[in-house]
This record gives C-alpha cells, structure tokens and sequence, in this order.
C-alpha cells in the first residue's frame, strides 16, 4: 500500500516558501541546490510545496547550500 501524503501545515509551506526563495536569491537551480544538500530533486520539489520538513543533518546541508543563516531558513515560520 503507498504512504500516505502528509497534510499540507502552514509551518511547513512557509518553510518551503524560504528554501525556493533563497535558492533563487543565490541563483541556484533545485537541481544544484539538490546535489549541494545530498538530497533528490524530487525531494526537494517536496520540501519547497510543503509536503515535508527536512531531518536536522539535511536541514544543515540546506543551509550550507544555501549559504544563510538559521533565521533566514526559518523567517516567518513561527507566525504560520
């Protein structure tokens, strides 16, 4: 039987909104920032619509690909 697709949160759709943001603020492509944090582009695309929340070691690899701090990633994120 296929998982399920988790609910879409408020949380979790700022985040993604973060991520695609920044990306695009460093010029990055999903498919490089993909490769940067180790992670699938699917998976990525996931994260960026809200599907999913990254685990901490790939939230780390994101925020090194992205080159920001933890208050960019999360901006908002505590009002959704």
């Amino acid at each position: 039987m296929p998982a399920r697709k988790p609910q879409n949160c408020p949380r979790r759709i700022r985040f993604g909104k973060n991520i695609a943001s920044l990306r695009a603020r460093r010029h990055l492509t999903q498919e490089r920032l993909a490769e940067k944090a180790g992670v699938s582009v699917r998976y990525l695309q996931s994260v960026e619509a809200g599907e999913y929340f990254p685990s901490l070691p790939t939230l780390a690899r994101l925020k090194s690909g992205l080159r920001c701090d933890w208050g960019e990633l999360f901006a908002g994120c505590d009002k959704a």
